[in-house]
């Protein structure tokens, strides 16, 4: 499984940006996706992430209402709309996927799978 983030910029605060992440390669046995970031000099930490099942999303309390994340199945596409962006939103944000079962969908270790990150910086 390969991810590829793209959509990364810089936005002045209240600004929106939507990052896309393609994934590709042998996909079937997967059943979570999501977006972590980190900031500078600080552990990754989730985002939000979606079921692949079900299609059941989770989001960190501080992105609650202004980010939403969504899976283009046809596609292969997972994408992170961020609204009302805020300077402390800047950090290089990530995609995951996994093929485990159980632990927070916010624990890296529940992902087998990342992309290379792309960079957010709100000023």
């Amino acid at each position: 499984v390969q991810l590829v983030e793209s959509g990364g910029g810089s936005v002045q605060a209240g600004g929106s940006l939507t990052l896309s992440c393609v994934v590709s390669g042998s996909t079937t046995s997967l059943n979570c996706m999501g977006w972590f970031r980190q900031l500078t000099g600080k552990e990754h930490e989730g985002v939000a992430s979606i079921d692949l099942f079900h299609g059941a999303t989770n989001y960190a309390d501080f992105v609650k209402g202004r980010f939403t994340i969504s899976l283009d199945s046809a596609k292969k596409t997972l994408y992170l709309r961020m609204n009302s962006l805020k300077p402390e939103d800047t950090a290089m944000y990530y995609c995951a996927a996994s093929t485990r079962f159980g632990g927070s969908w916010a624990q890296v270790s529940r992902y087998n799978y990342w992309g290379q990150g792309t960079q957010v910086t709100v000023s």
